[in-house]
């Protein structure tokens, strides 16, 4: 079972809280998760200045470990929260920068293509 760690969305409209689940990752979004992870409500409490996310890092970690695979906005979140390494395989920048590098060795040779031959007139007549 190919476990993923991902934001499940619960709440009304314009009032939306996310719960970090672990879940299984061919079930839909909102579906029962294996695990409740974390809680993130991105509105601000009046008299706050700073968006709060409740978490469990050692279960975080321990799904981690076992090969579950975050979304990008959940590696997102771990990196800014300290759980994850920015320089890690998981980050999407990481996996961006390996799959646009080439082989310094390689040459980028190109086929030129040769210039078209001027067309011949068509023969539709025009409407005027």
């Amino acid at each position: 079972m190919a476990v993923r760690l991902r934001m499940a969305v619960h709440g009304v409209r314009n009032n939306r809280i996310f719960h970090l689940v672990a879940v299984n990752q061919r079930q839909r979004r909102n579906a029962k998760p294996i695990e409740l992870l974390g809680v993130y409500n991105p509105r601000l409490k009046p008299g706050d200045t700073t968006k709060t996310v409740e978490w469990s890092p050692e279960r975080i970690k321990y799904w981690l470990k076992v090969g579950a695979t975050p979304t990008k906005t959940v590696t997102k979140l771990l990196q800014m929260g300290g759980i994850l390494d920015p320089n890690t395989s998981l980050s999407p920048n990481a996996a961006a920068q390996q799959s646009s590098s080439t082989d310094p060795g390689a040459s980028s040779e190109t086929n030129p293509i040769p210039p078209s031959e001027p067309s011949a007139p068509s023969a539709q007549p025009t409407v005027a």
